[in-house]
């Protein structure tokens, strides 16, 4: 029999180990620190604004302008857009459609946004306190030009005091969130449901339409793989006719089934964490202090973690990672290469050090770092809280910068592999469109953050970044490892510099001819001759050692 078999039911959740998960996207990319869109009141305000929002939106569709989002929030036009295009990559891949079909102009979904905007409430986890200061400098051993001069609460000392063994683990994140929507499930149904046969809440319903756009939150499934539709998942919408609307469902009937299962995941979280069962439990994979790590096998759920990389370099393409994410925490004095097409990175913790990432179709996160390198192509970047580094972007939305920041620069995109046109492509990042020196900045206080800055700056724009000179532009050259195995190899940089880059970069290339060409020219005895590429040869391996290029040439690995 060929028959396809049915997903799972949620009956039989303890045997097949299904529960309820968050969805982390829109808490580890989708908050926004404008305080005009944080509600701490939960449906008090929401509730009226939800009803203008609907008003101001298609009747037909529900969706809702930059125009109509900044009119009825109060915003600027500029901020509309950024509520919209980070809601978007958020959204779950299937609800993926920011774009309006006539008009061309960014639309929303408006119980997408109101979910969105709920969420905006949502208090990041406290980090434990770090109890042994000796070893953190195992963790942060070089200065900054700028300790001693920061408040006490600057990013660096904030990372010094807290090593990423005293941070929140994944599994702890993950069950904050569940407890954070245990305790607002009330609400955000009631911002879903449509009031029918009176006002009380015995009367609110949801339909199955809006109870799907709970997806933009939580889903069902093992570790981010097979997951069950949402719709198939509850037990009042599983058999629903597909040729017949669905009968709307009573909002108390689906708050108690959500609010089981939430309670059974974290009972599940806790007690796989007190049997030791770390997979499980979701938690992150236990590193070494020290030392070169791989991230082979440190997949979970749906991303990958590159962690604890010092003083040498490391390579992954797609076929090392797992999922559609991935981490790169703590690394030190290193180069790591994720040459893959994902929907999601993060940076976390770095210091000089060199990170380069194929195509984020969706975001990309740099936090805490200092002194680092980041190359990438991807749709959107937010940068918060790091110093003196460099961001060499191929980006399509305007990079967002908030937080802490000190002398940070923005450059064009400079570098290529064999593979990365076919990356770009499959995530849909647009090479004719680079907003690299368009940055947005917001202010200096994260409010989701328990750790900012103390009351009375809440008003403070965080600094901005500055465009890299043209005459330190420099192409980064990756090697060719894969280029035997790609049918259609990129040669060249698909994004198009600025002419002063460009012009640039010409005379550079131009005075290395030169170079070459007189020392072509140049007439010497042989000995004079083997004296003289001696003499180039130890200025060209102190060069690599000073800068730490020399791991390069013999510490690459890719397993």
């Amino acid at each position: 029999m060929n028959e396809e078999a049915e997903p799972p039911s949620l009956s039989s959740s303890v045997k097949e180990e299904i529960f309820v998960r968050v969805r982390r996207e829109p808490f580890e990319y989708g908050l926004l620190p404008i305080p005009k869109l944080i509600f701490s009141d939960g449906t008090v305000t929401l509730g009226p604004l939800k009803d203008k929002l609907v008003e101001k939106a298609s009747t037909s569709s529900y969706r809702i302008d930059a125009d109509g989002i900044s009119q009825v929030l109060n915003i600027s036009t500029d901020y509309a857009h950024l509520v919209i295009q980070t809601l978007a990559s958020v959204l779950p891949s299937s609800d993926f459609d920011p774009i309006a079909t006539q008009s061309n102009a960014l639309t929303a979904d408006v119980y997408h946004l109101i979910l969105f905007l709920y969420i905006q409430s949502y208090k990041k986890l406290l980090p434990r306190t770090h109890k042994d200061s000796a070893s953190v400098s195992d963790v942060w051993p070089s200065t900054s030009a700028f300790d001693g001069f920061v408040s006490f609460l600057s990013p660096l000392q904030l990372m010094r005091s807290n090593s990423r063994r005293f941070m929140p683990s994944q599994a702890d994140e993950e069950s904050h969130q569940l407890s954070y929507l245990q305790k607002h499930l009330a609400n955000i149904l009631s911002l879903l449901a449509d009031s029918v046969d009176g006002e009380d809440e015995e009367s609110l319903v949801l339909t199955l339409e809006r109870f799907e756009h709970l997806g933009f939150l939580i889903q069902f499934g093992e570790k981010g793989s097979n997951r069950i539709p949402l719709s198939q998942a509850a037990p009042f919408f599983a058999n629903s006719d597909p040729d017949m609307p669905a009968i709307p469902v009573p909002a108390g009937q689906v708050h108690d089934w959500i609010l089981q299962n939430i309670e059974a995941a974290l009972e599940h979280k806790i007690s796989s964490k007190e049997g030791g069962s770390t997979v499980a439990a979701d938690q992150d994979i236990p590193m070494a202090d020290s030392g070169p790590i791989s991230c082979k096998g440190l997949s979970e759920g749906s991303q990958s973690f590159v962690e604890g990389i010092s003083k040498t370099s490391v390579v992954k393409q797609a076929s090392d990672l797992k999922g559609s994410s991935v981490k790169v925490l703590n690394c030190q004095d290193a180069v790591v290469y994720i040459l893959a097409p994902l929907k999601y990175a993060t940076v976390y913790g770095c210091s000089d050090a060199t990170i380069v990432f194929g195509a984020i179709g969706k975001a990309v996160r740099v936090e805490h770092c200092e002194r680092l390198q980041v190359i990438t192509a991807t749709k959107r970047i937010t940068i918060a809280n790091c110093r003196e580094c460099v961001f060499y972007v191929g980006v399509n939305q305007r990079p967002l910068f908030l937080g802490d920041n000190h002398k940070l620069q923005v450059a064009p995109y400079n570098t290529f592999y064999s593979q990365l046109q076919e990356h770009l492509s499959q995530v849909g990042v647009d090479t004719t469109i680079n907003k690299w020196n368009e940055p947005l900045v917001l202010g200096v206080v994260d409010p989701h953050d328990s750790l900012s800055h103390p009351a009375g700056v809440s008003d403070v724009q965080a600094e901005s970044a500055t465009c890299l000179n043209p005459d330190h532009f420099t192409n980064f050259v990756i090697p060719n490892w894969y280029g035997s195995e790609t049918p259609n190899p990129t040669k060249q940089n698909p994004f198009a510099l600025p002419d002063m880059y460009m012009a640039s970069q010409k005379k550079n290339h131009q005075g290395l001819e030169e170079i070459r060409q007189a020392l072509r020219d140049i007439q010497l005895e042989e000995n004079r001759k083997r004296e003289l590429s001696c003499a180039l040869h130890v200025y060209f391996k102190d060069w690599l050692y000073a800068s730490g290029n020399i791991r390069q040439l013999y510490c690459l690995h890719g397993d």
